[in-house]
């Protein structure tokens, strides 16, 4: 799966888990600008982990800040 793909998975189920306005979904975006607390995260990565089949640790999303971060996580996981 290439990170145009990865990118349109994410984006796509954050504006419907989440109804966030695409607008939003830039790739610098932090988190909490676009209004992801930490409880939404985890659902957030429970969701990735059913989509993309990858497990994650908590401790390896520490350095995931942003939008693009957390999709290039996601790519190095698949490759």
């Amino acid at each position: 799966m290439n990170k145009a793909e990865i990118i349109q998975t994410v984006n796509e189920f954050l504006i419907e888990e989440f109804e966030l306005d695409e607008d939003l979904l830039v790739p610098s975006a932090t988190w909490k600008e676009i209004g992801i607390d930490s409880l939404d995260f985890v659902d957030i990565v429970v969701v990735v982990e059913n989509v993309f089949g990858i497990k994650i640790k908590g401790e390896e999303m520490a350095d995931v800040k942003t939008l693009d971060a957390f999709y290039d996580f996601i790519q190095k996981r698949l490759s």
